[in-house]
């Protein structure tokens, strides 16, 4: 994400602790927060998919998601 997307989240935040927010800029405020909370997720998994496990006997392996 975008250095000024996170600057406008911490400014509507801090304008919504102060004053309160228009309803555009709460539905500003929920699209942007939509848009970064996607962006981490991708950005964990994609992390978790690359991580590997080594083992005290010297061996490794991938970690997997869970099935349910």
């Amino acid at each position: 994400m975008e250095q000024r997307k996170i600057d406008r989240i911490n400014a509507l935040a801090k304008k919504a602790r102060e004053t309160g927010l228009t309803d555009a800029e709460q539905a500003e405020q929920k699209a942007l927060r939509e848009e970064y909370i996607a962006g981490f997720r991708s950005s964990l998994k994609a992390q978790l998919d690359n991580t590997v496990v080594l083992n005290p006997d010297g061996t490794a392996h991938k970690l997997r998601q869970k099935k349910d």
